[in-house]
């Protein structure tokens, strides 16, 4: 939910995916997201460059979306090793082999979508221009939470059992007790 509606900033990214001679005598080809393009225009799988069997496309054009709620996972990911956007594909039934589904600078979103397993979920790095946009929207909304240290209340919880046992058992025997020896002993 976006708290602040003037927190939210958008940006075209290009997809540049690389395909390349499959390793297997099963798999033809690899595919890879290798790169992204900030402000690209729109593209429809057009071939950028060749070189040899390995050939590189300009697959799609997404729109990666700025939340001012989702600045802390922004920061989280630019404090990485190497900054990273990240690109979420699904595999294609028909001539392509993928579907793209969303470009995020967040790694926590990115994440959440490797949870299922039926989408592929490509690091790519970060463009320095695409980082000093993600570090300029996160100096302008990003606002710190204070911790809040949860207290106990003084309330004695060891006292009482609450909830322990089942009125249906009768006597600690009963727990393991099967339910033909519980109706023998009855009788």
């Amino acid at each position: 939910m976006i708290r602040n509606p003037k927190s939210y900033r958008t940006c075209p990214i290009g997809i540049v995916l690389q395909r390349a001679p499959g390793v297997t005598k099963w798999r033809r080809w690899t595919w890879k997201a290798t790169s992204v393009l900030p402000g690209a225009p729109p593209a429809n799988w057009r071939e950028i460059r060749t070189e040899g069997d390995i050939t590189e496309y300009h697959a799609a054009t997404l729109t990666l979306e700025l939340h001012g709620a989702e600045t802390e996972a922004y920061a989280h990911g630019l404090l990485a090793t190497q900054p990273s956007i990240y690109v979420v594909m699904r595999e294609a039934v028909g001539e392509r082999p993928f579907d793209f589904l969303l470009v995020t600078a967040s790694p926590y979103e990115a994440q959440d979508y490797t949870d299922s397993g039926e989408e592929v979920v490509e690091k790519v790095p970060m463009p320095p221009m695409l980082r000093a946009l993600v570090e300029d929207f996160i100096a302008e909304f990003h606002q710190e939470e204070a911790f809040v240290k949860r207290k106990r209340d003084k309330k004695r919880v060891d006292l009482v059992q609450d909830g322990v046992g089942d009125p249906r058992i009768g006597k600690a025997a009963d727990i393991y007790a099967s339910p033909a020896q519980i109706r023998s002993r009855m009788q």
